[in-house]
């Protein structure tokens, strides 16, 4: 018997359920008119010979006679590889792979088309970093397009990494009647410690390291193909793609040369054949639904994941017609409690986790606990209990056995019973600067509460600059702003995490306020991020001077300036200083800065899959959305 369910889980999913019931039923709706379409016909059939004649053309031997054919299952493969991002390198030969494994089983397998893969550790502090949010729904079109010829009766999602699988999800979910499945590479092998990385990037801030002993450092911590294995959001988006059944089980940190990674490829590709072939097929839209999406708030806060998902999973939440919120993230966080400690909310990385029991452990222990819905869809079949098995080879074939009972290392993963902590460590912070989120898993009880004088910038540069000088040296709360999505698309602010840990390890009370990002990388240092609304649309943070008293309160949620409300009132926005994005690509990006809805409400660009933008209003209040 299945243990009862949190009260506040099915609080949350009730009235998400609740919230999202026209915008829902109206995108079930359409799969149904699109699946029904198809009735038990691959969908080619319905294509007129001249336009059958040109999906063909590029066939040869079996794979022609069964496209030419009226039965056998077509699957699109949209692909996110290049060979120069470590993450997608070992994608260059799964389409060779998958297409042999389509063909025994009597379908064919093709490259429907590409999608861009941008490095957010390559452009960290340089221009092109203004690409990569807006990268995520650039990816989603693409995935619209490769799909766009209607010869497919499955889909193949080659993709790992930060705004690629968001992306990927989106644009499939466009076409959600399809059988579809996600297919990760792995992460790469542990290098050199993350904490022993960390302290030599605070080494260099500090000048007491040279360039040379950095880069020894960096390259020993990257250094072959697959995933970082920090914690960020590559390594969240595997973990979600497991507990969200849209891998096969246990498939997200398989490293890339494990026989067992080429085995779960095939038997992706077998599963999603399968299902097209079925006289009961499902497609992604089914699998990713209010259940589903609950599912992924809980396990990404149980596990510390990165804070781009309170983004990330609101767009995909919303191209299925289910409408998340920041404040289903804040309630949820309050009652999941904390079950991995994976850098940097501590010292292992992905491998140690998985090694401990991995996503398996995980499901089993958030299932037994109440605090996962067991009655889900999933790639896999119905049922998450699935998910709580891992995959081994035995006897050279493909088998999913029970994960551990127990974890085999809790310092790193515990069970819901022993947790590292009450809570998900994820809070929505509310005042008078508006609305924001804040990630704790790291942040120490004694820096939870900062009040300080504000250092106002505009980049990351500008507070470089001035920590170089030491104007920095004191009790501080850094408020960077016009890096909001509108501004110029929301670049991660990596660059400053040394110097502010520096800072701190001075003795220095020390916060940062932003409406820009920091991702999964966030650590030790308070910060409130994707400030809402962002300083170009008028937000409070744009009101902000240097010398004013801000409290940064993440124990009460609360992000407040210390001024004289009449008087903070009647201040100007502060004329914008950030030049317009011109250079590396960024002018061809400008109709979406236009366009761009806000950070709690997904910062997308796709307007008609959730609420209509309010740029100008304060945060949406807890009565509003419930």
């Amino acid at each position: 018997m299945a243990p009862a369910l949190h009260p506040v889980v099915a609080e949350v999913t009730a009235r998400l359920t609740e919230r999202s019931r026209a915008s829902r039923t109206a995108y079930l709706q359409r799969l149904s008119r699109a699946a029904s379409e198809l009735s038990l016909r691959p969908a080619r059939t319905d294509l007129g010979c001249s336009n059958l004649a040109h999906a063909v053309a590029a066939c040869g031997g079996s794979d022609r006679t069964t496209m030419a054919a009226d039965t056998g299952v077509s699957l699109g493969i949209v692909t996110s590889y290049n060979d120069m991002l470590s993450a997608h390198a070992p994608f260059e030969h799964y389409p060779q792979a998958m297409k042999q494994t389509a063909r025994e089983v009597g379908a064919v397998a093709r490259v429907a088309g590409g999608v861009p893969a941008m490095c957010d550790g390559i452009t960290q502090g340089r221009a092109g970093m203004e690409l990569s949010l807006f990268s995520r729904d650039v990816i989603a079109m693409s995935t619209a397009i490769a799909l766009s010829h209607d010869v497919f009766d499955g889909v193949l999602m080659l993709g790992v990494c930060d705004k690629i699988v968001p992306g990927l999800v989106a644009g499939a979910l466009s076409f959600g009647h399809l059988p579809t499945a996600l297919v990760p590479a792995g992460p790469m092998a542990s290098g050199r410690s993350n904490s022993e990385k960390s302290e030599t990037r605070k080494a260099y801030a500090a000048g007491e390291v040279g360039r040379d002993e950095l880069l020894a450092s960096e390259v020993a911590s990257y250094h072959s193909p697959g995933t970082c294995t920090f914690y960020g959001t590559a390594n969240s988006n595997q973990m979600l793609m497991d507990v969200m059944g849209l891998h096969l089980p246990g498939a997200a940190f398989v490293h890339p040369d494990d026989p067992v990674r080429d085995a779960l490829t095939a038997a992706t590709t077998r599963r999603v054949a399968e299902i097209a072939a079925s006289e009961q097929p499902y497609g992604i839209g089914q699998v990713v639904d209010e259940k589903a999406v609950v599912n992924g708030v809980v396990a990404l806060l149980a596990t510390g994941g990165s804070t781009n998902h309170t983004m990330h999973l609101i767009s995909m939440a919303a191209a299925a017609g289910v409408d998340l919120t920041w404040e289903d993230f804040d309630d949820l966080s309050a009652a999941i409690p904390s079950v991995a400690r994976i850098y940097p909310n501590g010292t292992a990385d992905v491998n140690h986790f998985h090694r401990a029991g991995g996503t398996a452990f995980l499901v089993r222990t958030l299932l037994d606990a109440g605090m996962l819905h067991e009655d889900v869809l999933t790639l896999a079949g119905p049922g998450l209990r699935r998910y709580t098995q891992r995959p081994e080879l035995v006897d050279g074939q493909l088998e999913f056995v029970d994960a551990p009972a127990e974890s085999l290392d809790p310092t790193v993963l515990r069970p819901a019973t022993d947790p590292f902590a009450a809570d998900g460590g994820l809070r929505v912070l509310r005042g008078t600067l508006g609305h924001a989120v804040i990630k704790v898993s790291a942040v120490a009880d004694e820096h939870k509460v900062v009040e300080a004088p504000a250092r106002v910038f505009t980049d990351q540069v500008g507070f470089l600059q001035a920590f170089s000088r030491r104007e920095l040296d004191r009790d501080v709360v850094v408020v960077i702003r016009e890096q909001g999505p509108s501004a110029n698309g929301m670049p991660e602010l990596h660059a400053l995490t040394p110097s502010l840990g520096v800072l701190q390890k001075r003795g220095h009370a020390v916060a940062l306020v932003t409406d820009g990002r920091m991702s999964g990388a966030s650590g030790a240092i308070p910060a409130a991020i994707h400030v809402t609304p962002e300083s170009v649309h008028a937000g409070p943070i744009s009101k902000i001077q240097d010398g004013d008293v801000i409290r940064v309160d993440a124990r009460s949620g609360r992000l407040d300036v210390l001024v004289d409300e009449t008087e903070f009132a009647s201040r100007l926005p502060a004329q914008r200083v950030s030049e317009e994005g011109i250079g590396t690509g960024r002018e061809l990006f400008a109709p979406m800065r236009a366009a761009v809805g806000r950070a709690d409400e997904g910062a997308h660009v796709f307007a008609s899959l959730g609420r209509q933008y309010d740029h100008t209003t304060a945060a949406v209040t807890a009565e509003e959305t419930r």
